[in-house]
């Protein structure tokens, strides 16, 4: 069945990109894509470090192409790597560096480590930011921290399409805290934003003769405007005058 097919492929494909996300960690990765071409699988990785996964002569990239071939079954897998432009406005590179500050200044600090966090979003051009941090912070009890500044859609298909939003966990000694970061992008057009376009003034060049013929058209035109108007106004004035009465002998 084609229905099957489609399923177990996307399956395959949603598992390559969590095997990804497992063994690439500490590089910025955003997200990856797998790109099936007839000579086999291309897999490309968008991330902000390349250099850290392609390795020394290349042995990260070969050891990660080995893995795929063994665990998934591919033929011929070919890695691309993509570098982000602007990081600040993805939101798995923010959460892990969430993740990583936590792990390295502790529970203490949260809230600068996330004050700093919509900061660099909202100054890298993003219209509006959210982060929430679940866990043991600072104290025993689990409870969960909201840190929110600018404007970010949260219904709707919308929310859905132009939000990026992450999940990532941070290792501590209290336990495992989770974090969910939401960015929305500022190159982002949303729904209600209507704009009018200004009617252009279009002037084109027209020759001697073509204007003359032009001229003549707009006086004929000009003279049976003119006589429909005459005729208007007589059928008026008949209308408008009073008949007289027939008198009787």
């Amino acid at each position: 069945m084609i229905e099957r097919d489609f399923v177990s492929r996307k399956k395959i494909e949603y598992q390559i990109q969590e095997f990804i996300a497992e063994n690439l960690k500490g590089v910025g990765l955003s997200h990856s894509k797998l790109q099936r071409t007839p000579l086999g699988e291309k897999i490309i990785i968008y991330a902000s470090r390349p250099g850290l996964i392609i390795g020394g002569g290349g042995t990260n990239i070969k050891k990660l192409t080995k893995q795929l071939k063994k665990k998934f079954g591919l033929e011929n897998p070919e890695i691309e790597i993509s570098e982000i432009g602007n990081t600040n406005l993805v939101a798995s590179v923010v959460a892990e560096r969430i993740a990583s500050a936590l792990e390295k200044y502790g529970t203490m600090r949260f809230k600068g480590i996330g004050h700093k966090a919509m900061a660099d979003v909202l100054n890298a051009g993003g219209k509006g930011i959210e982060i929430l941090i679940s866990g043991k912070i600072p104290s025993a009890r689990a409870r969960t921290w909201r840190f929110y500044q600018g404007y970010l859609k949260k219904c709707g298909q919308s929310a859905l399409d132009m939000v990026d939003t992450a999940y990532t966990i941070a290792k501590l000694k209290s336990g495992i805290v989770g974090i969910k970061v939401s960015i929305m992008p500022s190159n982002i057009r949303l729904p209600d934003d209507m704009r009018f376009k200004e009617d252009e003034q279009i002037v084109e060049e027209v020759s001697p003769s073509e204007s003359a013929i032009l001229e003549k058209e707009i006086e004929a035109e000009t003279k049976i405007e003119k006589t429909e108007s005459k005729k208007e106004d007589k059928e008026e004035k008949k209308e408008k005058k009073p008949r007289k009465k027939k008198t009787e002998k």
